[in-house]
């Protein structure tokens, strides 16, 4: 069983590095944009993931 508030932490922290990446596009060396935004996509997927895992296991 997973923990609900690592699931939430993790959710925040990678909505907020998102958030961030989206403010500070034009600050951040063209260099690390590419892996930065990937990485940022991964994280949001994987939240998805585990809100939707969450909602589905609520049950047991």
């Amino acid at each position: 069983m997973v923990d609900p508030q690592i699931v939430a932490t993790f959710v925040i922290i990678s909505f907020c590095f998102a958030l961030v990446l989206l403010m500070k596009k034009d600050a951040i060396a063209p260099s690390f944009k590419r892996g930065l935004a990937i990485m940022a996509v991964v994280m949001v997927s994987f939240s998805f993931f585990l809100i939707l895992y969450s909602l589905f296991t609520m049950g047991r």
